[in-house]
């Protein structure tokens, strides 16, 4: 991954989105697993699940780990060093992979975020589209990984300059 945004930095094809920020990463970051948090998140979301509304062990329903964006700030958060052009970017997509049971109320995790990749592809109906994915691995309190979060985010292509006619 680093390779392919090392070899189109080097041929200059970069004008958005800094190719330079794959490996970077954040400082580790605590996230402690609140039940009455897991219950704001399951009504937020419409579900109807017990499990999440009514067992003081809860576990956490599937997308719950999106709630980092509000332990992982400052240093422990690499996505700025991205530099993607906001005006014109995406939440392109989120992914979820868990390696055992999902995390449950009362546990902490710890966090750490890092920039895996930044490339480019031509969008359809032209331009250049650069994407960035960051990672995010959720140890429990023995450091086993508990989970990973994959985020991906987009940066359209700026639109043409209109000629400057004299």
């Amino acid at each position: 991954m680093a390779a392919r945004a090392e070899r189109d930095a080097a041929k200059g094809e970069w004008d958005m989105a800094d190719p330079a920020a794959v490996g970077e990463v954040g400082e580790s970051f605590a996230v402690p697993i609140e039940r009455g948090k897991i219950r704001e998140f399951a009504r937020a979301t419409y579900s109807a699940n017990p499990d999440y509304l009514d067992r003081s062990d809860a576990p956490v329903p599937p997308t719950f780990l999106t709630t980092i964006f509000f332990w992982a700030d400052g240093q422990a958060d690499p996505w700025p060093r991205v530099r993607l052009d906001q005006q014109r970017g995406l939440h392109a997509e989120q992914e979820y992979e868990f390696f055992g049971p999902p995390p449950r109320a009362g546990q902490r995790l710890t966090g750490r975020s890092r920039i895996v990749d930044v490339y480019q592809k031509q969008g359809r109906r032209g331009g250049t589209m650069t994407f960035a994915v960051m990672e995010t691995d959720f140890t429990d309190e023995t450091g086993r990984l508990v989970a990973r979060a994959r985020l991906t985010g987009v940066e359209a292509a700026a639109p043409a300059k209109a000629e400057v006619r004299s």
